[in-house]
Parts: structure tokens; sequence; C-alpha cells
């Protein structure tokens, strides 16, 4: 019957474990002695030979073989294809070094998701498990002219088995592994007459935490997840097919988004982390906005010299040249992977539905017409200890005691108990040897000082991260199926993506407090009722996302003749993004009255859009953010993109079993909006789309009657405005850059014997910046050179660097002199000759970074707004220096772009065994990872280190493979492997979040079908 799916019966040819077939409608056949791989790459079946695509295919009994339960496990069988989870509670499946660099709500996917052929935004399907599957391919190369949504990089194609209406049938498994693991799936078919079928599949996952927590002996990182799934096909005649999909997907655990923080810890408290190695360290908590803001130096810029200089002594948590809250014998990083040391325990939920609707209809003449429509809904809510660490408490106790002191008995001067009575009830409610409490991340803004909080014996610091979306797409296509020389297909399709809260919070005691202690200062010296500043937590959030995109896209195919093809293809597409967001954290003067921090009376400073010119004279609305002339409550900004593509392929099928092709293809993939920033740094509001001119040559071999299978494919990709991430004043901006990527991918597929299968993948890639491009490494604000500062900005924890201008980088003259000025300004800041600093700062000399640092400058605390005003003052007198508020920009050009792994090999191998009716099949599988970077800035302390995993199972097939008992183990030599890297804000101590492989496990699987 045409217009209907069929089933993949086997595996890719990189990563063929164990074919197997299945008939959509008619009775079950014996397999040909030669069996063939069909493919639906190219919207229609096809032999995987055929295809002038590097295109990989699964079945489920092919995942089970090669243990690849998900999509983290897809990565070990494919050539030039890494996944990595990455640090807000996404993921970037990269293929051919292009992956999901770009990070923020309004990036769209380099390698596009699909399933059943409709793309998927935010899906969190690579969180689950794979079940009842009809097949998953996984394109590589650009895609446009056939898939819905343009994909730089690929796309992953999930399908689903579809109901079958000639029989009734079920399979069920369930198994017991290690971690005290309990896994169940199963599906049941079910026909409804003549015409219909119905077929509902799901699975079930619990299993204990990978993760040790010695704060108290917990096991953390478990998952307990399940999900279902419902299909209807009707066939009411011969020529039309409607198929119907619902699916749902619920997790909620202790699912850790990142695995481990690694640091080698900086003494000068300057940058936090060095820049030469990681370590099993912890950051200097000196140099995090926390440490700053709330230590006596700053206090002491905001009142010496006044009635309430003593404040700053008394209410200080410590100094920026004291003791470290995380240095000390209850902080430790414990040198392992798998063990943490952490006073706040993770949490993760997150839910999908989607839904799907789709008809094939023949409209006679070989015309066929298909029509597609998919929904979807997400939730995700995820939080946890944002320092994976535990802090000394007892530097905080003398300011603490001095806090109840002054609340309880107005030990800071007559009418003063009432504005720091409301900090102490809302932080300390039990006094200074009680609990601490934390604001809780939530939409009012007011945390603690709403009675929002969380309270423990010791100082907490953590995040959340959640979001709430639904997207809906529709799309037409039709084809032809002619049997002369030429064919065409031409689908239309149009979607809308709507998000509603998209937030990323950071929470922290000594937030708190600041925000409590200066708003209580600042209320007090103004004339104001008792006040905090709001928000006394970090939050980044998009309040409202909306995206529409339309595309057509049409291809011609003209067989010359028998043996020559030639493919044409064209998209057009329009996309348009708008985004509503803002940023805040202890942005506006709050009263405790209030209920909602964002309804305050006093913001009329605040500009949530600083790429704005705000005015904060007068006031339209009191009481609003965003009301006074200039100021904006939210950021709203819109992007409009309208691009073609397209793409040429000429194959040759040099004989019935041989295959040459060639192939251009233009790949796009839209810009977006930068998350707004709070004015620290300046960067561009947007970032452009990014375009690849990919070239592909392949061939594609049978031979000894398909005993062997060899594919080999070259490709050359000339990228253009590639869409980068780095972090900025806490939040992730993105950057455009060229790049260079090319390489080789080889995939083999040898059956000596009928029971005998060796599948091979190799890979080679090459992918680095090709363009001149100049940005700062967060790592090292001081470029890498030898004349300059860096700075740790004392007024908001951010850095920034001074660089001289007459001696050349490395030379003696040129860093005395970039000293003696930093000295200079530190002194005057000192004495209060710095307008709107008041004297008594104590701010100390420059100092070395230790030996190893990788950092060839100095450091210092200091004020990058006074050291730029004074630059063109006094820097003369010290030979000329420079002031870099957003650090020295060093050159990119010729650096590896992340999640690019210059080499890839695999191997496996098994033997069918007959034994009786029955057959043994032991299969081994050993897969190698070469080096990568996590990091555009590349060098040792941004390396991922090559890895290995060694894969193997037993499993035992009854007669006519009616059940089965399979024992399994994976990651045998319990490789502790690196998939990725994110480098955190200066602000939080610049260190490195790792993302790594599961752990060594085992166990035992049985199943049933019939």
């Amino acid at each position: 019957m045409r217009g209907k799916l069929t089933l993949l019966a086997g595996v890719c040819a990189g990563a063929i474990a164990f074919p197997a077939f299945a008939q959509d409608t008619a009775a079950a056949e014996e397999p040909a002695a030669s069996p063939e791989i069909v493919v639906t790459a190219q919207r229609t079946n096809q032999r995987l030979q055929d295809v002038p695509i590097a295109v990989s295919a699964f079945n489920s009994e092919a995942l089970d073989k090669q243990q690849i339960k998900n999509t983290s496990d897809l990565q070990l069988s494919l050539p030039n294809v890494t996944f990595t989870k990455t640090n807000f509670t996404d993921a970037s499946f990269t293929i051919r070094g292009i992956g999901d660099l770009c990070v923020g709500v309004t990036c769209d996917q380099a390698t596009a998701i699909h399933m059943n052929n409709a793309p998927l935004f935010g899906t969190r399907l690579f969180e689950g498990e794979f079940y009842d599957l009809g097949q998953l391919e996984v394109l590589r190369g650009p895609q446009g002219t056939l898939f819905g949504r343009n994909a730089t990089s690929g796309v992953v194609n999930i399908k689903s088995a579809r109901p079958k209406l000639n029989r009734t049938e079920a399979n069920f498994e369930a198994g017991y592994g290690s971690f005290n693991e309990v896994k169940g799936k199963g599906m049941i078919n079910v026909p409804l007459g003549d015409m219909a079928a119905l077929r509902v599949a799901g699975f079930y996952l619990n299993r204990g935490g990978y993760t040790t927590n010695i704060f108290d002996n917990s096991k953390i990182d478990d998952r307990d997840m399940w999900g279902a799934r419902a299909s209807l096909r009707v066939e009411p005649d011969s020529g039309t097919t409607f198929d119907f999909m619902v699916q749902y997907f619920h997790e909620k655990d202790n699912r850790m988004r990142i695995q481990k923080q690694m640091c080698d810890r900086d003494p000068t408290g300057v940058m936090g982390c060095l820049a030469g190695s990681r370590q099993f360290e912890m950051t200097n908590s000196n140099t995090t906005f926390v440490g700053v803001l709330t230590s006596r130096e700053f206090l002491t810029t905001q009142l010496g010299g006044t009635a309430l200089a003593p404040l700053a002594n008394l209410l200080a948590l410590g100094s920026i040249y004291g003791s470290d809250p995380y240095n000390w014998a209850g902080a430790t990083n414990p040198a392992d992977y798998r063990t943490v040391n952490t006073d706040t325990n993770p949490t993760y939920f997150t839910r999908e539905w989607i839904a799907q609707a789709g008809m094939d209809q023949e409209l006679g003449g070989g015309v066929s017409l298909s029509l597609q429509g998919n929904y979807q809904n997400v939730v995700l809510d995820s939080s946890q200890d944002y320092n994976l660490s535990v802090q000394n408490r007892a530097n905080y106790t003398p300011a603490l005691t001095a806090l109840q002191a002054g609340a309880l008995a107005g030990a800071f001067g007559p009418g003063t108990a009432a504005y720091f009575l409301p900090v102490y009830n809302a932080l300390t409610p039990n006094g200074p040897n009680g609990v601490l409490c934390t604001s809780l991340p939530e939409e009012t803004g007011t945390g603690a000082y709403g009675g929002h909080r969380s309270c423990a014996m010791t100082p907490q610091d953590y995040d959340r991260s959640n979001q709430y979306q639904s997207s809906w797409s529709a799309e037409a296509i039709i084809s032809s199926k002619w049997d002369g020389n030429f064919n065409f297909l031409l689908g239309g399709i149009y979607s809308k993506f709507h998000l509603t809260e998209n937030s990323y919070y950071v929470n922290a005691f000594g937030i708190d407090y600041f925000a409590g202690i200066l708003g209580a200062i600042t209320a007090l010296s103004t004339g104001r009722p008792p006040s905090y500043l709001g928000t006394p937590f970090f939050r980044n959030t998009s309040d409202d996302l909306r995206i529409s995109s339309q595309g057509v896209f049409g291809e011609m195919y003209y067989d010359f003749n028998d043996r020559v093809k030639l493919t044409l293809g064209v998209r057009y597409n329009h996309d348009e993004k708008t985004v509503k967001a803002r940023s805040t954290l202890a942005s506006f003067l709050t009263p405790h009255t209030s209920t909602n921090a964002f309804q305050t009376p006093y913001a009329a400073g605040f500009d949530a859009d600083p790429s704005t010119v705000c005015s904060p004279a007068g006031s339209n609305v009191a009481g609003a953010l965003g009301s006074v002339p200039g100021c904006d409550a939210f950021s709203i900004k819109t992007v409009k993109f309208n691009e073609m593509t397209g793409r040429a392929v000429l194959n040759f099928a040099v004989t019935d079993d041989n295959m040459l092709y060639v192939s251009y293809s233009r790949g796009y993939k839209s810009g977006g909006i930068n998350p707004p920033l709070q004015p620290i740094f300046a960067v561009s509001d947007t970032f452009k789309p990014e375009f690849v001119n990919a070239f592909e040559i392949g061939s594609k071999n049978s031979f000894a009657g398909g005993k062997v299978i060899l594919n080999v494919t070259g490709f050359y990709y000339s990228y253009k405005d590639l869409q980068l991430s780095r972090i900025v004043a806490r939040t992730s901006v993105n950057d455009n850059v060229s790049a260079t990527i090319y390489g080789l991918e080889l995939e083999a597929v040898l059956r000596p014997t009928p029971e005998m299968t060796i599948n091979i993948g190799a890979s080679y890639l090459h992918a680095e910046v090709s363009e001149d491009k100049f940005l700062a490494n967060p790592r090292d604000f001081s470029g890498g050179r030898a004349d300059a500062v860096l700075i740790k900005d004392l007024t908001n924890g951010a850095n920034c660097a001074v660089s001289s201008n007459t001696g050349l980088a490395g030379t003696a003259g040129g860093a005395t002199g970039v000293n003696g000025f930093v000295n200079q300004v530190n002194t005057m800041i000192n004495a209060g000759a710095i307008p709107g600093l008041k004297p008594g700062a104590g701010l100390q000399p420059t100092t070395a970074f230790p030996s190893g640092s990788g950092l060839n400058s100095t450091g210092a605390f200091s004020v990058c707004d006074a050291l730029s005003a004074m630059a063109p003052l006094i820097g003369a007198g010290f030979g000329g220096v420079t002031v870099h508020s957003s650090g020295i920009p060093v050159n990119i050009k010729g650096n590896v772009l992340p999640g690019s792994p210059d080499y890839k090999f695999s191997a496996g191998v098994q033997y069918a065994l007959p034994v009786g009716e029955m057959t043994l099949t032991p299969r081994a599988d050993y897969i190698y990872t070469g080096k990568s970077y996590g990091n555009i800035f590349n060098g040792v302390v941004n390396e991922v280190p090559s890895f290995s995993q060694v894969n193997a199972q037993l499993q035992l097939d009854g007669p006519g493979k009616k059940w089965f008992l399979r024992g399994w183990i994976q990651n045998l030599t319990d490789s502790d492997a690196i998939t990725g890297l994110y480098v955190t804000d200066q602000s939080s101590g610049n260190y490195t979040n790792v993302f790594t492989l599961e752990p060594r496990r085992y166990g035992l699987t049985a199943g049933i079908k019939f």
C-alpha cells in the first residue's frame, strides 16, 4: 500500500548491530537473504545505501543491542556526534562541530529534534528513555528543504512505532540493576475492526542516586520518571491513512543539572579561580558578588567619614583580604566526580505533552498529500546548590551579633532599630546562633522579606531554573512518485511558540544580607521608611517570548538515466521573535511593607533596558517600575529574518551496490536577542543569524553480496556568523564568528558469517574559528599580558583590566607603570579623593598571582569607574594607561570550536550462537572519543580530555524470539568521562561546572512478546 511508513528494518551503516525487520500491514515474512535497511530521510522509503545523505538509523532491537537507552548514549555509536547536558537545564547535541553553542531563550537549535517528522521546541525527550520506537534517524549536515525547521548541523528524527491493523500483539520487559534500578516498558497493539488499530506503550524508571553527598550522607542524582504514548491509525481505504498520537513524559526526582564544580583557588581573591588548571577546590568567596559587597572595604566606601561609618566594621560579613568562608575544613571539594559536599540537595521536575495528528492521502496520478499537526506543552522546574559547597558560618557571627544589638537594642543610635529589625526578623529570627534564612526564588521579588524563605543552620546558596512553554506547528507536503525522469516534493510549514515564563534565579544568604543591610542604611540616610534592596536575589527572566516561523520548501528530482540523478532543493523562511525580559539584583529600594517588590515607589532609577536612555526625572504613575519617561520595566525587543537556502545533489550509481555523490547545501539558523544585562557592561542587544555553505562527497558501497558495507564521507563547511555564547555580567551573551570545518567519516559493517556482525565507525574533525575575532576571556580579562593589572571591582564584584599604552606586553617598563597607576588610584580611594567614594577603604597594592596560575598580569581590588575617570587625568604620568571595562580582548582566530573532538572511533562485535531452539548472543562495544574543548578560548583549563567506554551484554533468546533474558554492563571501566564544561561569571568566582557520562551500571533484563 502506498503512503505508508515502512518500519526501519535494521540499523545504520555506522551502527549496525543486529538487523531486524517488521512489516506494516502484511503478515510477517522471513527476512531476505540479503536484508536491506529502509530509511525515510528524504520523506520517502529508500534503501539506506541509495540515500545521498550522511544518515544513521536504528530500530528498537538495534538500540537494545548497543545499549542506547537515551539520547546521550547515541553519541557513543555515531561518527562526529557528541552530546552533553548544559548549564541551564538544556543540552547540546553536536554534529560535526556544530551544536547548541548559543545560550538563551531566543536561540534556535542547531540540531533539530523531530518526532514523527514534526519539529519540537525545547523538548525533554533527551531526559527520558527510548521505548517502542519504529526507527530513529540521525541526519548529519544542514537540513531545510525536507524538514520543517532549518537546522545547521543536522536532524534527529524519532519515530514512534505505528499501530498495526492486522494483528494483536504485545511485549513487556522488566529489569533490575545497580543503584537499585527498576525499569519496565511495554506495548500492546489491538486492531479495531478492519480499518483501525490502537497501540499503547510506556516505560517506567526508578533508581537510586549516582552521587554521594557527604554533608548529610545522602544519595542524590537519582531518577524517578515515566512516559506513556497512545497511537491510533485509521485506514478507511487503500489510499488514505490517518495517524493520531498523544505522548506524556513526567519526571520528579533529585537529578543534578551539573555533576561537579572545579577550581584552582586563587588565594588573592581577585579572580576566585585561577586560569591554569582545574582542581578539586572551591572558589575564593571573597571575589564573589556577596564577598565583595558585604565586605568592610565596600561598606566603608559608602559610609566612611559619615555618622554611620562605624557600621562598616560592625555589619560587614568579612574582609576582601580576610578569611574565606569556603576555605575551611567543612568545605572540602572531594576529589571524586561522584562525591559532593553540599548543604542543599537538588530538586528536578519536568513534564511534557506531545499531541500529533496526520493524514497521508493518495491524490491519484502518482501524487500524494501529507498533512501533519503537532502540539507541545512543556513545564520545567529545577534547583541546585549554586556553589556545591558548605560555608563557614563562624565568619558571620560578629556581624550577626551586631545586627541583633542594632535591631533589638537600638545599638546604632536613636530611631535606627526600626530599620534593622525587619532584616533581623527575616534572616536571623532566632539570633546569631540560630537558623539563617535565605530567600526562596519566587515571583513577587520580596523573598525572605516577604516571608518566602528557607532556613538552615548553614548559610545557603542555590539557584532555580524554570520554564513554561507551548507550541504548535502545521505542515503540508505534496509529492510525486512518477515512473518518468522527473519527480518533485513541495511543502510548507507554519509554527508558533509561546514561552510564558523562563527565569534563572541565584539565591544566597549573603545576597539577602547585603540587600537588607544596604537597603536599611540607604533608607535611613535618605529619610525613607525601612526598606531593603529588591530583588534580594538575582533573577534573569523572560516574561514573554513569542516566536513564529513560516517556511516554504521544495525539491525536484531528475534522473538523467538509470545511474545518474540530480536533486535540487530550495527553501524560503520567515522568522519573527519578540521577547519581554529583565534582570534584577538588589536594583531598587523596596519598603518592607511591599507585597510585590516590582511595585516599589522608589524605582525611578531602574531601567530594565540599558540600551535605551533613561531619564529618572519625573514620573507618570508612582509605584510602577518603568513609569519614569525613558525607563523601562522590561526590555522588549523584536527581530525578523527572511532567508533563502537550498541544496544540490548529484549521485552516480557506479553499480547496483556502489554509489558516489557530491552535494552542496546552504544552512541557516535565525538570529536572536541577548538577555538584558544589568548596567555593568555594554553588549549587543541582538545576535545575527548564522549561515553555513556545506560541501560533501560520499561513497556508499556493498560488497560480497552484502557481507561488507563500507560508507565514506568527506565534508567541508564554511561558516559565517556562527553563534557562540560567553558569560558577561552574570548572563550568557551570544557573539557571532566565522568558522571553517572539515572532516572525514567512515562507517563499515562486516558479516563474515550469518552469525557474526562487526560494525566499525571512525571520524576525523577539524573545526576552528577562521576570522580575526577579538573577545575578552572571562578567565583572564588581562588578555595574557604582563603589562596589565586584572581588577576586581569593589562596587559590583565584576572584573576589568588596566593595560599600559607605552610598554609592550611583557616589558618591565609597561608593567611598572600600570601597576604604579593602579596603586596611586587605590591610594586616592583610601583617602576619599575620588567623588562618590568615602575614605578609609584600605585597598592594598597590586599583587602577583601564584606560579602556574595561567595569568601573566598582577591583580588588585579597586573600582573600575574610578580607574577610568583617573586614566586621562594622571595616566600619562605612568606612561599612559587604558582601562578595559569588558576586559582586554584576545584574537580567537584558529581556536577550536567547543564540543569538537578531533577523533572518534567505535567498534562492536556480536555472535549469534545457536543453543538448541534458542540463541545465545554475546556482544561487546568499544568507544573512543578524542580531546575537545568546552570553551572557545581553548587552553588546558578548558580542555575536555579524551575518553573510552566499554559496554558488554549477553542475551539469550527463546524459540521464535518469544522471550529473552539479557545481562548487561555499561561503562565497564567506570570511566568518569567529561562531556562538557561551563565557566561561570566572574562575580560568582569563575569556577567550572563539569558534565559527565553516567558511571558503571549493570543489571538483568527479561522480556516476553506475543
